[in-house]
């Protein structure tokens, strides 16, 4: 379609906006990225420097775990976005929502680059307090912003893919948004940790990843430009605006009300798959370097080749989720989370790369197996006019109650009992919550999403 001119009569460049499929998918996919770049790349930081620069106490475990509070901060903040712009995004429409977030994550991340340390350090006068408090503002911003992204993200793709048989493909491509932003920021973090000393990458090395930010917001932002508003947006605001007497309705209300059930089975089936997710790809750099005592470049080696196995199996399996059903791969998910909880840790307490390698790509394997179908399966939970506020509250409620905790009771567990094999019994839990959450639930391959 065209875009009209505010000025009817005089000639003028006309913008064209896309409705194809795979430029509507790519679009999701960079936008996703780019957020979850963001929002991984303060998760790495945490781990690896924030401990350091804003949170000096003198013990590194209490340090780490500080830092780790604050990366958990953006976790608390996700379900208020994800009310807000999932409102917006019902009322409004998907895509400006998902331009508005994608600049609020993009103006946050780019400031964290420039928070002087808590302590003068390498050219940077310490401002005390303020340090760790203006790191906090910024990650609530970012937690707020990535609250309306992913609903939305998915959004985009499935309701101009409702009549493909290829839903839960297409709809993947969002999905292979989290691990690829967190191959990016792994990546970047560890170019330039590999090039640099200790002392400068920790004085300003690590801030050039975060600048980074601003560019990729900007090819983020000219792609979502230049993809349409969903044929199924548009066809129920028009139906609202033949009503006689159209309602106001408040999209958060009527899903509380009307779609409880749906909502609560949302997020009990990604608890494994957000617990796991995290402790895979985050705690394992904890764990390797702080309780292993191994090299930081190994840590990040074998999250960035399990980043990498996931990006590139997420859309295969979910060729097969088309073919089989979202019940079948959701289960089998749930069943290994189980599994590999326990054998997780095994490999990562071989102290050795080819250990730690073995554990993220299983681990990361098993997310890309729930990755694969959780957009699809979603967004045939709910109907359009809360479609936007049912994908988002559910993703992000789940999100901040397993992913957000899951680094923090997996250290508080070691501390309290030794062993890794303890959290694995903590992820294993979370396993199980996902696999009743899905058998209680009805197949949905065959939903219109146009009712």
């Amino acid at each position: 379609m065209t875009t009209a001119t505010a000025y009817p009569d005089r000639p003028s460049k006309q913008r064209k906006t896309h409705s194809n499929i795979f430029t509507v998918a790519f679009s999701s996919l960079a936008g996703t990225a780019v957020e979850w770049y963001d929002f991984f790349l303060y998760g790495t930081a945490a781990a690896l420097v924030f401990s350091k620069l804003y949170f000096p106490t003198g013990d590194p475990i209490v340090s780490t775990m500080l830092a780790l509070g604050t990366f958990a901060a953006g976790f608390v903040a996700r379900p208020l976005g994800a009310i807000v712009l999932g409102h917006i995004g019902d009322r409004v429409g998907r895509r400006a929502t998902l331009i508005a977030s994608l600049l609020l994550m993009g103006i946050a991340t780019t400031l964290i680059a420039v928070i002087p340390p808590f302590e003068t350090q390498g050219g940077w006068v310490g401002i005390g307090l303020w340090a760790p408090i203006l790191l906090l503002l910024m990650r609530l911003i970012q937690g707020f912003a990535l609250g309306g992204e992913w609903g939305g993200a998915v959004l985009l793709v499935s309701e101009h893919a409702n009549e493909s048989s290829r839903r839960a493909f297409w709809t993947s491509f969002p999905n292979v948004g989290p691990p690829l932003g967190n191959l990016m920021a792994a990546g970047v973090l560890a170019l330039l940790s590999a090039v640099m000393t200790e002392e400068s990458f920790l004085s300003w090395g690590w801030r050039i990843a975060f600048g980074l930010s601003a560019v990729l917001v900007l090819i983020g932002l000219v792609l979502r430009l230049y993809v349409e508003e969903t044929p199924l947006f548009k066809a129920s605001q028009a139906a609202k605006q033949h009503e006689a007497a159209p309602k106001r309705r408040l999209p958060l209300g009527e899903l509380l009300r009307d779609h409880w059930r749906p909502t609560l089975i949302a997020i009990g089936s990604r608890m494994g798959e957000n617990a796991g997710f995290y402790i895979y790809s985050l705690f394992i750099i904890t764990y390797v370097t702080e309780i292993l005592g191994e090299a930081r470049g190994e840590a990040l080696a074998g999250v960035m080749i399990g980043q990498g196995v996931a990006v590139l199996t997420i859309p295969i399996m979910a060729i097969w989720a088309d073919k089989i059903g979202r019940r079948p791969m959701l289960i089998g998910a749930s069943i290994a989370t189980m599994i590999w909880a326990f054998g997780f840790f095994y490999f990562l307490n071989q102290a050795e790369l080819w250990g730690f390698i073995v554990a993220a790509v299983g681990g990361l394997l098993i997310f890309a197996a729930y990755s694969s179908v959780i957009g699809a399966f979603f967004s045939e939970l709910f109907p359009t006019s809360v479609r936007y506020s049912g994908t988002s509250v559910a993703y992000n409620i789940a999100s901040m109650i397993a992913g957000a905790l899951s680094p923090i009771v997996a250290l508080a567990l070691y501390n309290a009992f030794g062993s890794g094999y303890a959290i694995g019994i903590y992820l294993a839990v979370m396993g199980a919550i996902s696999l009743i959450s899905v058998l209680i639930s009805k197949e949905t391959r065959n939903v219109d999403l146009s009712k």
